[in-house]
């Protein structure tokens, strides 16, 4: 099973939505937020080269010099699942043997950045995640709505609640 950038993003944000998607039930074309959030990712740092497909796997959004792994963001609404995201990126890359120093979160929206660095114990804590993210994938039912005031603003709202 490959495991996306994205699957790492809705571990942290709601099992339930990573159930969705590794089962292709996609709610997020046309969402008002998933759209701004494109807007801004396709707006901002045009000097780049963006949308580097990594072994069919991870889609990072930039990459400097093959050293340094960009990820852009509208907020830091979501920053511990976008932290985990980047760091999933340099693992996945270092473990294919690629050595990126670091990762940095972008927030050109609020002119902010967040550096982003993978520890021995990050990586050991996402081997855990991985298995766990294949057992959601292989669940029968979907997991249990988790009732966060986050649920209102998910393109899976109507599907978990209606």
């Amino acid at each position: 099973m490959r495991i996306t950038g994205t699957m790492i993003n809705y571990y942290f944000i709601c099992q339930r939505k990573l159930w969705c998607f590794t089962h292709h039930l996609n709610f997020e074309e046309g969402h008002q937020n998933v759209e701004l959030g494109k807007l801004i990712d396709e707006a901002s740092y045009s000097r780049e080269k963006k949308q580097i497909m990594i072994d069919g796997t991870i889609n990072v959004d930039f990459i400097q010099d093959w050293k340094v792994v960009h990820e852009v963001k509208k907020s830091r609404a979501m920053e511990e699942s976008a932290e985990w995201q980047v760091k999933y990126y340099l693992y996945f890359m270092r473990e294919r043997g690629i050595e990126v120093e670091k990762g940095i979160l972008d927030y050109p929206k609020i002119r902010k950045r967040k550096e982003i660095f993978l520890t021995q114990k990050d990586g050991n804590k996402l081997k855990e995640i991985l298995d766990e993210i294949k057992n959601i994938a292989h669940l029968e039912k979907a997991p249990t709505t988790i009732n966060s005031k986050i649920c209102k603003k998910c393109a899976y709202y109507e599907y978990c609640y209606c």
